[in-house]
């Protein structure tokens, strides 16, 4: 029996625990299907195992920190991009709890590093006059390593005060009066709130949670594109003023919303495995001896589906299967190969002035994309190179696919209570967030309201 229960050890989940675990003396119980961070090893080395081998559970997308624990560490701090955690709590108090998330961040380990910003950036004016759109934000990077440190340096102090329970499957929810009962394969827990956290990976899980509960959903959207690689130097100008830019385009031809995002400056491009299907992603370092030669950054297209199409997950997970039975996992082709209509050879990649730091298999990324994806990624490419000069080089490597889960929009009120008192659902689970600073000031605020409850 436990006074609140969180299911997921991701940021919202982290974050959740450390209001109440600090701030109050509630009994407090984790249950996440991942291990702890000590324990999360990816088993792809470079040498001997080169490309996913579909474990059961991934170390990169689950464990103690989610799937944020290898990403970059950036906390963007604006309302502009990330979520929509303001609608339900207003504007003014999501950027404070984003401030204060940073504040615990620089506390436990991420101290020195830097925090970069659009404001006054003549940026804005260069991306409106070639048809594109800086967003604003603050940005806080901590970097691979760093966002480690501060995890691991969270985990030390919630372990002392905290249950949890690493390696352990959430099957099912239960109402019971007013207590909830959570089931795992061999025991039942029951307590008296139950918080939500389950984040993109837990998108399906999520789903059959709500069915089950009756709880409302509705379609949200789904982002798909692909990851741009390049030489720094071409990038350079954006990335030592702003570090992450978020910048968009409406493209030409249909209307559509394309964006950058995850900015890695000399970083690396990986793999990541959602539900058994291989993506690509980015991660960069604050350490100076782990960056590399190369830039790379995500080019999403948005799009939002209306009646009668309700699974939009279901609509990129097909594509991003269709590019891993094509790739046997991530392709990567030259953009000169793709505008040829040619597909990318070994022997094409290897004569690419720009070096892949993944190891991908060399395809023909237009016969993954639907054409719609497609034209507006290229549209995109060479709107960019008029700010950036040298993004539509030949040599620009895509990687494919790149795809962004959204789960269903959950029914919750400004509590970010369901329609059961004391069922919390949060993080990028709920569809209300996208993004690390958004999770976590989503587990600090739910947290304050059963603090004040309670009080």
């Amino acid at each position: 029996m436990y006074d609140v229960i969180i299911v997921g050890a991701g940021p919202g989940g982290i974050f959740t625990a450390y209001e109440l675990a600090t701030k109050s003396n509630l009994k407090i119980a984790v249950f996440e299907k991942g291990k702890e961070l000590s324990k999360r090893k990816c088993p792809i080395d470079g040498k001997n195992i080169k490309t996913c081998i579909n474990c059961p559970i991934c170390s990169i997308m689950n464990g103690f920190g989610g799937a944020g624990a290898f990403s970059d560490g950036k906390y963007n701090i604006t309302n502009n991009f990330g979520g929509t955690l303001y609608e339900y709590i207003g504007r003014e108090k999501a950027i404070d709890l984003m401030n204060y998330v940073d504040e615990i961040n620089l506390k436990y380990g991420g101290k020195g590093t830097k925090k970069y910003s659009t404001s006054g950036s003549s940026l804005k004016k260069i991306c409106m006059q070639n048809k594109l759109q800086l967003l604003d934000a603050e940005v806080r990077h901590l970097g691979t390593d760093k966002n480690y440190i501060v995890l691991e340096n969270l985990y030390d102090l919630l372990k002392e005060k905290v249950d949890f329970y690493f390696d352990t499957d959430v099957i099912k929810i239960e109402t019971e009066k007013d207590l909830y009962k959570v089931y795992t394969k061999d025991k039942t827990y029951t307590a008296k709130k139950c918080i939500v956290s389950v984040g993109r990976s837990g998108s399906k899980w999520m789903e059959e949670v709500c069915k089950s509960l009756d709880i409302k959903t509705r379609s949200n959207r789904v982002d798909i594109g692909v990851r741009v690689e390049i030489p720094a130097e071409i990038f350079s100008h954006i990335t030592d003023e702003l570090y992450e830019s978020k910048i968009v385009y409406r493209t030409e031809k249909f209307e559509d919303n394309v964006r950058t995002f995850c900015m890695c400056p000399k970083g690396v491009v990986v793999t990541e495995n959602t539900n058994g299907i291989i993506t690509v992603n980015g991660h960069s370092f604050d350490e100076e001896s782990k960056k590399t030669e190369n830039t790379n950054f995500a080019l999403l297209v948005s799009k939002r589906f209306s009646e009668p199409f309700k699974d939009s997950t279901e609509y990129a997970e097909s594509i991003a299967k269709l590019s891993n039975m094509l790739g046997g996992g991530v392709i990567v082709q030259r953009f000169g190969d793709l505008e040829r209509g040619r597909r990318t050879n070994e022997k094409r990649l290897k004569s690419s002035t720009t070096r892949p730091t993944l190891a991908a298999t060399p395809g023909d990324l237009s016969l993954a994309l639907p054409k719609r994806i497609l034209d507006g990624v290229i549209e995109m490419i060479y709107a960019l190179d008029k700010i950036a000069p040298g993004t539509a080089n030949d040599d620009t490597l895509l990687y494919g696919v790149e795809v962004k889960f959204y789960n269903m929009d959950v029914e919750v009120d400004e509590n970010l209570e369901t329609k059961y008192k004391g069922l919390y659902i949060i993080g990028d689970g709920s569809g209300v967030t996208h993004s690390l600073s958004h999770a976590s000031a989503s587990g600090v605020y739910v947290a304050e309201r059963i603090i004040e409850e309670r009080w």
